[in-house]
């Protein structure tokens, strides 16, 4: 489960930008928020730290009186999807105190607030998850990439299954054995998706690449945990070079060492000279 505050959204679809170099790239858009907080989950009441957001409007005639009571605590309007993010034990803990242009979090988590997209800025990398898109009863070659019986020399097998166990051992088919069935429809989430453009007043943020689930659909958006990771890239770097130039130094130092061993057998052959004159 992924930590941290984020969105939910919709998938509105793809289309393409240009950087400020010129160079095209591919981006889906999304419908981020904004998103009311319906309930704050605390260590002490609920035994782990989470935020549930509902987003989306939906007709109080339509939702049940225990779930519209919820919706009345927290004082917003009945949402349409409500979902719960984790949060870090720290996140949830009253008096934190907040990072310069952020909103503390005490007043950001409160029951009735409201998180919009200004939680991400460009050039941050996230996580969106959603529903894949659902194929129904697909073939082993659609399905698992199988590469086919031969093509030709009068093969009657090209897309057929093939042998899924032998008869003797283990007379049995394997658990998980990759086999035609349904695909698709699946919760997936795409990683570390770099975030082009962020839209505050139409509540819209466009991200590099593709997004799992059809059109319209509903995801959900949280700071990736992998930027970490590619923050400290470069230091490793920096590492390697420093190795390198040590490495050079090492090579420079070699031929002032055969200089000297040329040294003394120099000297050395003059003494036996010496010896023999």
């Amino acid at each position: 489960m992924r930590l941290g505050v984020g969105l939910i959204g919709r998938k509105l679809g793809m289309t393409q930008m240009f950087r400020e170099d010129g160079r095209p790239v591919a981006v889906t858009v999304l419908e981020a928020g904004p998103c009311s907080v319906v309930r704050v989950k605390s260590v002490e009441g609920d035994g782990y730290p989470a935020v549930q957001l509902g987003f989306g409007e939906r007709p109080e005639k339509r939702v049940a009186k225990p779930v519209l009571g919820q919706f009345k605590k927290a004082q917003v309007s009945p949402k349409q999807v409500v979902r719960e993010f984790r949060l870090p034990r720290l996140a949830a803990a009253p008096g934190k105190p907040a990072a310069s242009g952020e909103k503390p979090a005490a007043e950001m988590l409160a029951p009735g607030a409201t998180v919009t997209v200004e939680l991400f800025k460009p050039g941050d990398r996230v996580d969106v998850s959603g529903v894949s898109i659902g194929k129904g009863f697909q073939g082993g070659m659609a399905r698992w990439n199988w590469r086919g019986g031969p093509a030709t020399h009068g093969s009657m097998s090209h897309r057929a299954p093939g042998s899924i166990g032998s008869s003797s051992e283990p007379s049995r088919v394997y658990k998980g054995h990759h086999l035609p069935g349904r695909m698709g429809g699946e919760r997936t989430t795409i990683q570390n998706l770099e975030v082009i453009q962020v839209d505050l007043e139409n509540h819209l943020l466009l991200v590099r690449g593709a997004v799992p689930g059809s059109d319209r659909s509903v995801v959900t958006i949280v700071k990736s945990r992998r930027q970490k990771k590619a923050a400290a890239a470069p230091a490793s770097k920096k590492g390697k070079g420093e190795a390198k130039e040590g490495k050079a130094e090492k090579k420079e130092a070699k031929p002032e060492k055969k200089d000297a061993k040329a040294e003394k057998k120099g000297s050395q052959a003059e003494k036996k000279e010496e010896k023999k004159g």
